[in-house]
């Protein structure tokens, strides 16, 4: 369901916004490792997101997004599909050689459609739109048409994340503060490993700036009175309208980390190349090389045992 409403004008501030964001230069080795990423699949478009893109370390993993117009248009197993269909996104691991070193990324995949649904105000999953209500660039997109319709996801994510935070904030306070109070409960809705001061770290620096903009720019375009006395915001928030969401938040909390332990057991099956990622993350934090054999990297379920009593010989698990 999708109950949220924009005015036409208002909302073109936050499409500004998030154009101006979406199209801002990033490392020629990122853009070449997604040109070689899609090759010649018939991709609508690929977002760059997360710690990679808030701060630039090659050596690490970066995260992307790819958006398809249909499951078929990204080549995988039947199995992998049906389960990218039902519980999206699947995630999959690459690396490419770029300029003579090695580029990694986690590369989750979902629909068009699929982006709409979890872009929704109803929608019961926060995942989604509260990844990108966040800053992303765009870096590779099929045409102009493809383009506004992920732009319009994005609109959409900031929408939702806007009116939620300020039906769960504070009666009044800064942009910041509420995107903080927000960030806290989906973070806290979710099985995170980030620390406590997560929330904190995202909006710190030059993203706050981003942020205080889109605030009140999203209320507008929704509707969402408010008035705004400095960097002090006050959106007309009725105190029935809170308690009600309140409810309704309780019970996307509720399903936010079975939603997730689900896709934990799912990427058991379907994260394609997560041996590779598993031998990756062991030699960047020990120093241990796990050496994969083509039949492990292929097959880790079924080699799972072996793989485990070689790092437990390795002391990979001592503390």
């Amino acid at each position: 369901m999708d109950d949220v409403r924009y005015d036409p004008l208002a909302a073109g501030q936050v499409a500004r916004l998030l154009t101006d964001e979406l199209v801002c230069p990033v490392e020629p080795a990122v853009t070449a490792f997604v040109g070689e990423l899609v090759g010649d699949a018939p991709v609508l478009g690929v977002l760059f997101y997360g710690s990679g893109l808030r701060q630039v370390d090659m050596e690490g993993i970066l995260d992307f997004y790819i958006v398809l117009d249909r499951q078929a248009d990204w080549a995988r197993g039947r199995a992998a599909r049906e389960a990218n269909a039902l519980l999206p996104p699947n995630v999959e691991y690459h690396e490419r050689i770029i300029d003579g070193r090695t580029v990694r990324a986690k590369v989750a995949i979902l629909t068009l459609g699929q982006f709409r649904v979890l872009t929704a105000r109803g929608c019961l999953d926060t995942t989604i739109w509260a990844r990108f209500c966040q800053p992303a660039r765009l870096v590779w997109v099929r045409d102009a048409v493809a383009a506004d319709a992920i732009l319009g996801c994005l609109i959409r994510a900031v929408g939702v994340a806007a009116w939620w935070a300020a039906m769960l904030g504070p009666e009044s306070g800064s942009a910041l503060a509420y995107w903080e109070s927000l960030f806290r409960r989906t973070y806290a809705a979710e099985l995170r490993v980030e620390g406590g001061n997560r929330p904190s770290m995202l909006l710190a620096g030059e993203p706050g700036t981003r942020f205080a903009a889109l605030l009140p720019a999203a209320w507008a375009a929704s509707g969402l009175s408010f008035r705004q006395e400095g960097e002090t915001l006050y959106p007309a928030v009725p105190v029935g309208a809170r308690a009600r969401a309140e409810r309704q938040w309780r019970v996307r909390a509720g399903l936010g980390r079975p939603l997730n332990v689900a896709r934990l057991f799912k990427a058991a099956f379907t994260f394609a190349g997560g041996a590779r990622y598993i031998a990756w993350k062991v030699r960047r934090h020990n120093g241990f090389d796990l050496a994969l054999t083509p039949f492990e990297a292929r097959h880790p379920l079924i080699c799972l045992p072996r793989l485990l009593w070689r790092l437990k010989g390795a002391g990979v698990f001592r503390r």
